[in-house]
């Protein structure tokens, strides 16, 4: 048995623009007719996209000279830890998640360090650091826990 689909189809599926063939969202319903990856039913994965972008959110009201700076370190930390748990979930041994997850955390840490930095030269303010660190805080223990179980699992 095989199966035709026209690219009519495909484009009507993805709300794809037939012309230019470029794809948007037009609502949440259309997620539940994606494909959900294994990384996606982390915990710690939706936590950590939840964070960056609570940490985008956050970085718009620092300083504009610190566009380039603190601002830019701190984005790529907040996404480090996501990717990096993404990334850990595609592997196939235990040894290489467990170091991708390593990873998430050292990224973590690194986002916590900027963020201690900034909250010292007053570009965040004591509840906004208080919110943010509250995010950290339990990301932390969810991705220890992980590394710890996906290591135990080792033959």
């Amino acid at each position: 048995m095989s199966i035709v689909v026209s690219y009519e189809l495909i484009d009507a599926l993805l709300d794809r623009d037939p012309v230019c063939g470029i794809g948007y969202r037009t609502s949440d319903r259309d997620l539940a007719f994606m494909f959900t990856y294994p990384f996606e039913k982390l915990e710690a994965w939706q936590a950590a996209r939840r964070l960056s972008a609570q940490v985008y959110s956050l970085t718009t009201q620092f300083p504009s000279e610190e566009k380039y700076g603190i601002v830019q370190q701190i984005r790529r930390a907040a996404i480090s830890v996501a990717s990096n748990l993404s990334e850990g979930t595609g592997r196939y041994s235990a040894k290489d998640q467990g170091h991708f997850y390593s990873m998430a955390y050292s990224s973590l840490m690194e986002l916590l360090n900027q963020l201690i930095i900034s909250n010292d030269l007053i570009y965040l303010t004591a509840k906004d650091y208080e919110n943010i660190r509250s995010l950290i805080e339990p990301l932390s223990a969810i991705i220890t826990a992980l590394r710890k179980h996906t290591l135990n699992k080792q033959p």
